[in-house]
């Protein structure tokens, strides 16, 4: 019993320790106070009314929105078709494609940065959308490939063979059997994506054009003035909005996780 209750406060305890922050950043977005740490006795809903009033901070989030988007969209595809054809190879390409797919991921961001900023440089793209949306996609890429490719290990592997001699063409096959079979691997490195890539400002401050900003950049150059910049306090309704859409994400992910392995369950 007495160890029982150790491990829960222990599981309780380590929760509190990640989340208490995010709570108190979303009470804080309520109060009216200018300073995090000093309360205001008025309680309403003016940062959120600044947050959408705002013209630069509406701005910023519709950038980093349609960037994350659109990236994540490329990195999905990218990454799908590459977690297939990694499957599908000889055993010695695959493990070469793996090895050279998982450095972006071992790999320090900042290398990566600089790296994409001096190769866009180099093919006259310069810091412009183009070399920004590469950067995102060289961040976000492997994380879909290592989401696809445990779906893809635990499909049959001759499915695909079997489609064919069905008389199915390799793209009906492809469509119809492989791509199915891991839609939730694909699901979950969409949202992994699109995590990485709001979250991300090494990358984004290396590959953006001057006149363009995303929340981490905006977010940067606010703190950097002293916190004195008149959106500052708004950018707690901002988190607290980001942070509830992902939560709801996660949960979507997981009730529709659920009804597959109920959907496996019953077939079997």
């Amino acid at each position: 019993m007495v160890k029982k209750f150790f491990q829960h406060g222990y599981i309780w305890l380590v929760l509190a320790f990640l989340y208490a922050p995010i709570i108190l950043l979303a009470v804080y977005s309520f109060n009216n106070s200018q300073i995090i740490g000093q309360w205001s006795d008025e309680w309403s809903f003016d940062l959120y009314k600044q947050l959408f009033s705002s013209s630069d901070l509406m701005t910023t989030v519709v950038n980093t929105l349609v960037l994350a988007f659109v990236s994540s969209i490329i990195s999905t595809i990218l990454g799908t078709m590459g977690a297939i054809g990694m499957f599908y190879s000889k055993k010695r390409v695959r493990e070469t494609l793996n090895t050279v797919t998982q450095i972006p991921v071992i790999n320090a961001e900042i290398v990566t940065a600089i790296s994409t900023a001096l190769v866009c440089t180099m093919f006259a793209f310069g810091r412009t959308y183009v070399s920004l949306l590469i950067g995102h996609v060289i961040l976000t890429f492997p994380f879909v490939v290592l989401n696809v490719t445990p779906k893809l290990k635990q499909m049959d592997k001759n499915l695909y063979e079997a489609a064919l001699d069905l008389g199915a063409t390799p793209t009906q096959a492809l469509f119809k059997v492989i791509i199915p079979q891991v839609l939730p691997g694909i699901f979950s490195g969409f949202l992994i994506a699109i995590t990485l890539s709001l979250d991300d400002y090494i990358i984004t401050t290396f590959t953006k054009p001057a006149t363009f900003d995303t929340i981490s950049t905006f977010v940067f150059d606010a703190y950097a003035k002293g916190g004195r910049s008149a959106d500052v306090p708004a950018l707690r309704a901002l988190s607290t909005i980001i942070f509830a859409v992902i939560i709801i994400m996660l949960i979507v992910k997981n009730v529709i996780a659920s009804k597959g392995q109920a959907k496996n369950g019953g077939r079997k």
